[in-house]
């Protein structure tokens, strides 16, 4: 099994979410984030100061969604495929995707292990 961590555009969720309904992914986690690559965000251009709970810090942040799934291994590129074809704009900040090794998966509700947990 393979954890996928994809980092997408605000706009981009519903297409997301509706690439992985049709691969038939079981569930999903859902975060919204902020950050930024090698672009380095957007700053303000007058050097504002803003305040996020109660730190200073001049924002150079861009919003992003994070949307974590559990697929089967045989299922990861195609899903990547689908997801890439989805969100690419050309611009940067399209987003990245993350592949982790998943060892195992526990359902709490009936005990089942590995990919029956999914």
């Amino acid at each position: 099994m393979k954890e996928l961590i994809i980092l997408i555009r605000p706009e981009k969720l519903e297409d997301v979410k509706s690439v992985l309904d049709d691969v038939n992914c079981g569930g999903m986690t859902l975060s919204t984030a902020m950050g930024c690559g090698t672009q380095k965000g957007v700053s303000d251009e007058d050097g504002a100061v803003n305040e996020i709970k109660g730190l200073k810090t001049t924002i150079n942040l861009l919003p992003k969604v994070k949307v974590e799934i559990v697929v089967e291994n045989k299922d990861v590129e195609k899903i990547i495929d689908k997801i890439r074809d989805t969100c690419v704009t050309g611009h940067v900040g399209d987003g990245k995707i993350f592949i982790k090794d998943v060892e195992d998966a526990v359902r709490i509700r009936t005990g089942e292990r590995g990919v029956k947990a999914l």
